[in-house]
């Protein structure tokens, strides 16, 4: 959430495990964990939190997961899907798509699919 942040701005409030009353609630967690942590954008809300399930890999990467952002320009959509490269890859180039609009996938380095598209 905190690379995302530093790619979006926007404003991030992480709450930790060890800042929750941990009273009944049937597990143990790592008290720095993140229990919840929402990162509010213009676009909306992007929310999350560590998984707790240490016996099991929860792949994304490959998986039809994806995440949309829209831009209000090209320009801002391109310096975003620079950001969100550098450990990732491009999943398809950012440029006028067959229906008009801009549209492009960058994959960042969490293996994450952000897709992303601008009126034309």
């Amino acid at each position: 959430m905190t690379h995302w942040h530093e790619v979006f701005g926007g404003k991030l409030e992480i709450l930790n495990y060890r800042d929750t009353p941990l009273e009944d609630i049937g597990f143990e967690p790592d008290p720095d964990a993140v229990a919840h942590a929402t990162l509010t954008l213009p676009q909306g809300v992007i929310a999350g939190g560590d998984s707790m399930d240490s016996e099991n890999d929860y792949p994304i990467r490959g998986t039809a997961y994806s995440l949309l952002y829209t831009t209000e320009t090209p320009e801002e959509a391109e310096q975003f899907i620079e950001k969100l490269r550098s450990g990732g890859s491009i999943g398809m180039p950012f440029q006028k798509a067959p229906w008009g609009d801009w549209y492009g996938q960058v994959f960042d380095r969490f293996g994450v699919m952000w897709a992303f598209s601008c009126e034309a």
